[in-house]
């Protein structure tokens, strides 16, 4: 990398420039995830919105102080069963705990996830049958005249 004289509105600043070549040769950098960092993260948000201490839930969860608070700070990798026992104290469904650490993965590595359809939605409708949205369309047509 070369340092340039670069002046803005009269104030002359440095600025890094290098080659060309070099900045299409590498790829961008992505931010490594660690799932545990996540889920320490999600347990601690939770535990923190329902004004809860760690004392608190590690006895609900039969679980270590030390043990839980490592797991908050992502420096443990929690078994299926502690994180179950940490729900589970939490009265937070694992399922919707995982969610959320999902969408945060997702969010993380720029992906997008697309919403999923209600399920007090689909037992009502079921599934739409294909003759429906074809006179759906012809009607969308119609009125788009």
């Amino acid at each position: 990398m070369v340092k340039q004289p670069v002046s803005v509105n009269g104030v002359i600043r440095w600025r890094d420039v290098g080659l060309a070549e070099d900045a299409q040769r590498k790829p961008k950098e992505r931010k490594m995830v660690v799932l545990r960092h996540e889920i320490g993260d999600v347990l601690r948000d939770v535990r923190q919105r329902q004004g809860r201490t760690l004392r608190e839930v590690s006895h609900s969860a039969r679980v270590s102080l030390g043990y839980l608070s490592e797991v908050e700070r992502g420096q443990k990798e929690a078994s299926s069963e502690l994180l179950s026992s940490i729900c589970t104290a939490l009265d937070v469904p694992l399922s919707i705990m995982l969610r959320e650490v999902s969408e945060r993965l997702a969010e993380a590595e720029g992906v997008s996830v697309p919403d999923t359809v209600p399920q007090e939605f689909a037992r009502e409708f079921g599934d739409i049958p294909d003759d429906l949205t074809g006179e759906f369309r012809r009607d969308l047509a119609a009125t788009n005249r």
